[in-house]
């Protein structure tokens, strides 16, 4: 049985499309809470529970999304991109998007507004002179941010966030009450492969689980997931990680996943930038009501008149 809502307009696609889907990684390597107090430096093994993710993970997944072929957004803290540079200017080469993750995977709500601009400006000059791109998306790397960081994402240009949780269709972001084209593109911890498949030691994480799901169970949710989505037209997002869904047997629930998905009619596979460029370009979505992140009101004008990325 396909359930569809009988009060909400499905989402426009680019024809002959009825859904999207915009895979997404969040390529955070050794970055961290770890790294952000230094215990990191006295945990090697810890630390190499990260690099997995770019040095042997990243590899796999690209291979897998290029027989496939399919692009996806790596969203990757500009220390990573300083640390494993080749690694990342392949994610380029190979015709994905790379955005902002922070430079070392801070709290934006814990940053102020001067220490959230540094961290902005410091990750677009790297990506820019080690990737020859600067990054128009936008990922908080704690699950949340500060109620400035909306603002300041407008003021520097990007063009979407992909941070909030409240809606399974893109929308429009509003600051300090005015209608800005900041795209949000919504994503769903149904879809964040550390609630399935993390686990590590010293300490336990996730606390009080004892084990892993197992892989078909797994793959079962994220394609019945999938199915929902596709079934009302909407926009579908992911939260995976190189290092947790990268390694040899998990990459078979991704290869299957893609599977199953370009099986479906009517998909239309983007980057988390295209799909912020079609919901702007066609018209749709109200700004997202409750003004999110509106904090210190600036003059209309300010933000009304900047111009889309």
């Amino acid at each position: 049985m396909t359930h569809r809502p009988r009060n909400l307009t499905p989402p426009r696609w680019p024809a002959p499309h009825t859904s999207a889907v915009a895979l997404a990684f969040d390529l955070d390597g050794p970055t961290g809470s770890a790294m952000l107090d230094g215990s990191i430096w006295r945990r090697p093994s810890y630390f190499a529970l990260g690099g997995y993710g770019p040095f042997r993970a990243l590899p796999r997944i690209l291979d897998v999304l290029g027989e496939a072929g399919v692009r996806a957004t790596f969203f990757t803290p500009a220390w990573v991109v300083e640390t494993w540079p080749d690694a990342c200017r392949r994610i380029v080469e190979s015709g994905h998007e790379v955005a902002h993750h922070g430079y070392r995977h801070e709290c934006y709500y814990d940053l102020t507004v001067d220490e959230q601009v540094e961290v902005l400006r410091r990750s677009q000059r790297v990506f820019h002179d080690v990737l020859g791109v600067e990054a128009v998306g936008f990922r908080t790397p704690s699950g949340d941010w500060h109620p400035e960081t909306p603002r300041l994402l407008v003021e520097h240009g990007f063009s979407y966030s992909s941070s909030m949780r409240g809606d399974d269709r893109p929308y429009l972001h509003r600051v300090a009450g005015v209608s800005t084209c900041l795209v949000e593109i919504p994503a769903r911890w149904d879809f964040d492969d550390y609630a399935y498949l993390a686990y590590t030691r010293n300490p336990d994480y996730p606390v009080g689980q004892d084990r892993i799901a197992g892989y078909r169970t797994t793959l079962e949710n994220w394609t019945r997931e999938f199915d929902g989505y596709h079934a009302e037209g909407l926009c579908l997002t992911t939260l995976l990680h190189p290092k947790v869904s990268g390694k040899p047997g998990r990459i078979l629930i991704l290869e299957r996943l893609l599977a199953h998905m370009r099986s479906r009619q009517g998909v239309w596979f983007a980057t988390c930038a295209e799909v912020a460029q079609w919901w702007r370009d066609s018209g749709q979505g109200d700004a997202a009501s409750g003004g999110a992140g509106a904090g210190q009101p600036l003059p209309a004008g300010d933000l009304a008149g900047r111009k889309c990325a």
